[in-house]
């Protein structure tokens, strides 16, 4: 499976977790769509780009860790200042109208606009 087609998965579980106002540790994550904690950064990184480059909230706000609650420092769609207000615009946009970006149009978001912090 490639980053890409992952990446969708994983857009699909943060678009529910969004959707019940949830975030989901890097732990949790992990064992839900079975790959190492460590591998976690560069499967986020084309959600996190094709965020930036539509211009919609940063759906991997919701990746935390766990002893501080944050995004971890791959993390670049909002400030630590903004982070308040970049949660609330996660938990109103509607992600399931939205839909789930199809593979390429996620791979094609980190090759325009990289953002792995």
């Amino acid at each position: 499976m490639t980053r890409s087609e992952r990446a969708s998965q994983i857009w699909a579980v943060l678009a529910w977790a969004a959707k019940n106002r949830q975030t989901l540790t890097y732990g949790h994550l992990s064992k839900l769509i079975s790959v190492p904690t460590a591998g976690l950064g560069q499967l986020l990184e084309p959600i996190q780009s094709y965020c930036l480059q539509k211009k919609i909230p940063p759906l991997t706000i919701l990746v935390v860790q766990q002893d501080s609650g944050h995004p971890g420092s791959g993390f670049t769609g909002a400030t630590l200042d903004e982070y308040a207000k970049a949660y609330m615009d996660v938990f109103k946009y509607d992600w399931l109208k939205h839909g789930n970006p199809q593979p390429e149009a996620l791979e094609e978001a980190v090759l325009k606009q990289p953002s792995n912090g």
